[in-house]
């Protein structure tokens, strides 16, 4: 996978008039270079990002430079979420890096209970920090729960498909579910138990907050009382 970028001289405000021209901003940065600032086209930006994600490298050539890096940031626009910046960074083929790798469900128009209405699939996990050298990072964890057909079955994280002699995960134990087929009436019980449970606190912390507020008042009012006495007192010796 790979990406044409053109070094940028415009910077800051001035990058406004490449977004309307469907360029984006960009920076390449790390191991044996000089930060530089990048320009490259919008369209082949979003369709390298679909691909590529934040874990696959990526090839940026730009002048006579061919960088081998990784998608490390991509900033969006708040209201159409098109990408507005885009940082890559350069990383280092013979060391191993720590990335988060995505986790894609698979198979639920297959799964028996799932169709039937009795389960529903909880995810457990979203995605799992694995090490290992930037090139064998894996894209995604694909997981095919087509084969669970029963309440209680589930998907461990030593089940997941990966090479496990290039691949270390890290940030999850073996046993650890990623994904498991529940009751759908007990799931949605739970999930309505724990926001009932969020709502009652909440409603304690903002009493809490009222009550402080309404002590502040009455000092505040207290305070002021002995100053409108005075006034009061001073309008009298001037009627006299």
């Amino acid at each position: 996978m790979e990406i044409i970028a053109t070094k940028r001289e415009k910077l800051g405000k001035q990058n406004k008039s490449l977004r309307r021209e469907r360029e984006i901003p960009a920076v390449i940065y790390g191991v044996g270079m000089e930060s530089t600032n990048l320009t490259i086209k919008s369209n082949d930006f979003i369709k390298l990002y679909k691909e590529a994600g934040e874990t696959s490298l990526v090839d940026v050539k730009f002048n006579e430079s061919n960088e081998k890096v990784l998608i490390k940031e991509v900033q969006l626009h708040p209201v159409t979420l098109a990408p507005i910046h885009v940082s890559f960074h350069k990383v280092d083929l013979t060391e191993t890096i720590r990335a988060n790798i995505p986790v894609e469900i698979i198979g639920e128009e297959n799964s028996p209970v799932v169709i039937s209405g009795e389960g529903m699939v909880l995810v457990l996990l979203n995605e799992v920090e694995v090490e290992a050298l930037p090139s064998d990072l894996p894209s995604n964890f694909v997981v095919d729960i087509s084969h669970l057909k029963e309440i209680g079955q589930a998907v461990t994280v030593a089940e997941l498909n990966f090479d496990k002699e290039k691949v270390e995960v890290v940030g999850a134990e073996d046993d650890e579910l990623v994904v498991k087929i529940d009751y759908a009436e007990m799931a949605e019980e739970e999930e309505e138990e724990v926001s009932e449970e969020e709502l009652i606190e909440g409603m304690e912390v903002t009493g809490e907050k009222e009550g402080e507020e309404g002590e502040e008042g009455e000092e505040g009012e207290k305070e002021k009382a002995p100053a409108e006495e005075s006034k009061e007192e001073s309008k009298d010796e001037n009627s006299k």
